[in-house]
């Protein structure tokens, strides 16, 4: 049990680098575009005020402003980032959680309510990924693209739905070993990892 709950956090981590990676790149588009905006809202009223027009109007001529369907891909590329996480936050309970009333409960009760907290998110992101997934059929069949970039919706929710999916297997995943962790009294999977209020 120990080596297929470090194949299925491996999974995860995986998963949560390549989230990070797509906010990072996100992160440069915007920042590039704020400056890009920035600079071509200065240079609009360096041309208008006569200050180096010829320059102004050259960079502004040359493209300089913010990126073309920056929103589009800041948009589509969010949704799989949190999606990409999830996995990661479902495998090492790392939810914000509320046990001002639980600290005093017994460990058995404990261990029951991890269950079914378990068993309650497991539910819950199926149900996500299968809406999800009829979400992704319908923008597909649709044909709908985005505004500026064209580049088909559907893309943005096949991406999403991968995460969402991984999500929803490490949900059944961790039902099952909270289950098997009620059962035979085994620590598997510690939950010291979530957000403690």
């Amino acid at each position: 049990m120990h080596k297929l709950h470090r194949v299925v956090l491996g999974i995860a981590r995986i998963m949560a680098l390549l989230g990070g990676a797509v906010l990072t790149f996100l992160i440069v588009i915007t920042c590039i575009s704020i400056i890009g905006r920035e600079a071509n809202s200065i240079l609009h009223g360096m041309a208008s005020a006569g200050i180096l027009p010829g320059l102004s109007q050259g960079l502004i001529d040359a493209g300089l402003g913010a990126l073309r369907g920056d929103y589009e891909l800041v948009e589509a590329g969010m949704a799989f980032t949190i999606f990409a996480f999830l996995p990661l936050c479902t495998v090492t309970a790392g939810h914000a959680s509320v046990d001002v009333f639980t600290n005093f409960l017994p460990r058995g009760v404990n261990r029951l309510l991890e269950v079914l907290i378990a068993v309650l998110f497991a539910v819950v992101l199926v149900v996500i990924a299968m809406q999800l997934y009829e979400g992704t059929l319908r923008k597909a069949s649709s044909g709908q693209t985005s505004l500026l970039l064209e580049f088909p919706i559907w893309w943005a929710y096949v991406a999403s739905l991968v995460g969402a999916v991984l999500a929803a297997l490490a949900g059944v995943y961790m039902a099952l070993l909270r289950l098997y962790e009620l059962m035979t009294g085994r620590t598997i999977a510690p939950n010291a990892v979530g957000a403690d209020h």
